[in-house]
């Protein structure tokens, strides 16, 4: 019962969570701690403050896109630390320069995650800097402390990767595993008795959202470090051959969807879907032990006796065939039979992985042709995006102009109140502002959470803990635990920056319980700002972006099932096409699904086509599900269809219907259209292979899919 705890914890903490919150401790300790010992804290303190906020940039990537970032932010800091030095002495002045700068630095979200991070990183100094008022002198003297402080953290992050340039890729890899494996064990329930299905679906589509996230994480890291493009180290090529069977696990994972709900009232009494249950659990275990062993270094196995419950599974099926006196459904027992051939499968590669492990082995590993560069997506800077977007149907700008104009509020506010740091309030709002108003509300509800626990912890330390050593410990602790949750789970996160902060503020002989009711007010004020400001000042409803989701998937879907349909009738069918129309489908599929999951936090009356927008998830989830199962039953049975003409008007319907939903969705038709399904003809007296037969079936079944989406299109008038 302790074991999987435990493997949790030693999970967490040789994950690049820790990794990330150990770094950031030590680069915004070590200059305070330094120069305390020479009576200059007030120094070290600055120091900390260019390091704490260049931080801010250094998150998981390729290690030039870091120092790139890290580097401009660096310029961007020291300059405007001067100016704003320099200028708030006027509140008119600073008023107007804290709009422009959370306008324009807000407006870098167009540039991607990193460079929003590079914003808010900027916006953060000036909200640090805002009541600092000093001599010119002093100004410029601080802006080059901050300066030293970003290069110090700078140096310190390129210094780290360098030591261990493999450790990134291993830990975000072992992140991406630990995600299919918990995909896996939501599969696992729908062999589960009296199971929710619509609750298991939930989670499914949510855990495939983080499966693809975890998975991009990789691909940024592995095909933008020209180290790993090149493979030119066995541990290189070895990473690169994990990630890329996972792709393909992961591929035959999504290919396993039947109608658990018939397979359950066929087989209940039988007894054999728990088993099911059990076997897929053992792979998601195996597949943990992966996980952990690019973490730890070590080499993983099977879980226990997984080989001889797969042999035991087969023979009861085989047993469950020939008896004739137990009469079960011919269909049921061939979905049976086929899930277990997956699973099979899904064992062999996971052996397959596991022998990658090997030293010897993996000294042997050879490089395998991948062209990376149509893998990964290049953001490029260019200034027409930043002009081209400077309209009011652009959410960013919506976005951008709705922070610049709650920042002044809340700095009007900040002024008006009579708190000795009422700045927080400025970062409560730049740290809650988000593009949409369902990541805004939840992002509040979690800082104010965190703040308000956090608050009350931090008061029971300083109440009841005086030694000044222990006090340190506690300090160390909750810096440590702020950092590493920042990215993982943002309650925790805040939950621990509170009494660090209470407690930093008790070092520098500020503490005082007032401080912690001051931090609680400045939070809900903020947080209420922020969260007003979202609802009614140029609002981003997800069910602006419904129509451009919908019609991306379906093109995807599209897209995918023509590629698999060419790996059956083309002798040397383009693989790189196949696995970038493979990766486009986990791409849109995870924005559907993120965009549906986010709707449900906004007000009812723009929750528009629940329903539909469910149906339709759930309808493309099937479709791409069935066309992965068609893509790896070529590829585990190498069988060419003999006459390619008998399924090309089922396969041109298909496509014919997914191309008419996108066009339904684009211009919706008053008038439904009468859009046939095509059937095969079969001579009577004409026996088929098996092969054949099966084949056929699963292209009928995806035109029938094709077919619901296409009148489900008709419905839907956005």
């Amino acid at each position: 019962m302790l074991q999987q705890p435990v493997r949790n914890i030693q999970d967490f903490l040789l994950s690049t969570y820790f990794a990330d919150g150990l770094r950031i401790t030590f680069g915004v300790l070590c200059p305070s701690l330094v120069l305390a010992q020479f009576g200059m804290l007030q120094y070290g303190m600055t120091l900390s403050l260019g390091a704490l906020c260049i931080s801010v940039v250094d998150s998981p990537g390729p290690i030039v896109h870091r120092r790139n970032a890290m580097l401009v932010t660096t310029a961007l800091l020291f300059v405007i630390s001067i100016v704003v030095g320099l200028t708030n002495k006027s509140v008119y002045f600073t008023g107007t320069l804290l709009v422009i700068c959370s306008f324009i630095f807000s407006m870098f979200f167009l540039y991607g995650a990193r460079a929003a991070s590079v914003g808010t990183s900027v916006l953060l100094i000036m909200v640090l800097s805002i009541d600092d008022v000093r001599p010119w002198q002093q100004v410029i003297f601080y802006a080059m402390l901050v300066f030293a402080g970003s290069i110090w953290y700078t140096l310190l992050s390129y210094f780290m990767y360098r030591i261990r340039p493999y450790r990134l890729v291993q830990q975000t890899l072992s992140d991406s595993i630990l995600e299919v494996a918990e995909f896996l064990r939501a599969k696992a329930k729908f062999y589960h008795e009296n199971t929710n299905y619509e609750k298991n679906y939930a989670e499914l589509l949510q855990l495939q959202v983080d499966v693809h996230e975890k998975q991009e994480e990789v691909r940024e890291v592995l095909f933008k470090t020209r180290e790993f493009v090149r493979e030119s180290t066995p541990e290189g090529r070895f990473l690169l051959l994990v990630f890329v069977d996972m792709v393909d696990l992961f591929e035959q994972v999504m290919s396993t969807y039947y109608n658990y709900k018939q397979l359950h009232e066929q087989f209940d009494s039988a007894g054999i879907l728990p088993r099911y249950e059990r076997v897929i659990n053992k792979i998601a275990v195996s597949l943990d032990e992966i996980a952990f062993a690019l973490k730890s270094g070590g080499t993983p196995s099977l879980a226990h006796r997984l080989v001889e419950d797969v042999a035991k599974l087969k023979a009861e099926i085989t047993e469950m065939e020939s008896n004739s006196e137990q009469k079960y459904n011919t269909l049921g027992l061939i979905a049976l039979k086929n899930i277990e051939v997956n699973i099979e499968n899904i064992v062999g590669r996971v052996k397959t992985i596991n022998s990658y492990f090997n030293k010897s082995e993996k000294k042997k590993l050879t490089k395998r042709e991948i062209d990376v560069e149509k893998f990964v997506t290049r953001q490029s800077f260019d200034a027409k995006l930043l002009l081209d977007n400077l309209t009011f149907s652009s959410s960013t700008f919506r976005h951008s102009l709705r922070v610049a104009i709650v920042m002044l509020i809340g700095f009007v506010v900040a002024k008006s109140l009579d708190f000795a740091h009422s700045y927080w309030i400025l970062l409560t709002i730049l740290v809650i502002s988000k593009p949409g108003f369902s990541l805004t509300k939840e992002r509040n509800y979690q800082r104010l959470i965190g703040t308000v626990v956090g608050a009350f912890i931090g008061m029971g330390i300083l109440v009841y803990i005086h030694d000044k050593n222990t006090l340190f410990v506690i300090l160390l602790i909750c810096m440590i635990g702020s950092y590493s949750f920042q990215r993982k789970n943002y309650v925790v996160s805040v939950l621990f920056m509170t009494p660090y902060i209470l407690v930093l503020f008790d070092f520098l002989g500020m503490g005082s319980l007032s401080i912690a009711r001051e931090r609680i007010y400045d939070t809900l004020i903020g947080s209420g700002i922020a969260l007003l400001a979202s609802y009614s000042l140029f609002p981003n409803w997800e069910h602006e972006k419904l129509k451009e989701a919908m019609i991306e998937i379906i093109a995807a879907n599209t897209k995918y099932f023509e590629q698999v349909t060419l790996l059956y009738f083309e002798e040397s069918p383009n693989l790189t096409n196949y696995k970038l129309a493979r990766k486009g489908i986990y791409v849109s599929s995870s924005n559907l699904s993120s965009l549906f999951q986010r709707m449900f936090s906004e007000p009812k009356s723009k929750q528009l086509y629940i329903q539909e927008l469910h149906q339709f998830t759930v309808l493309n989830h099937l479709l791409s599900s069935y066309t992965a199962t068609l893509s790896l039953y070529k590829k585990e049975h190498a069988f060419v269809h003999l006459n390619f003409e008998e399924l090309r008007p089922m396969i041109d319907n298909t496509v014919y219907l997914l191309n008419h939903s996108a066009t339904n969705l684009k211009s919706h038709k008053e008038e439904p259209s009468n859009v046939p399904l095509i059937r095969r003809k079969h001579e009577e007296g004409l026996t088929r292979e098996n092969q054949t037969m099966i084949i056929e079936e699963q292209f009928d079944l995806i035109q029938k899919v094709a077919y619901d989406i296409f009148k489900l299109s008709e419905k839907i008038k956005i």
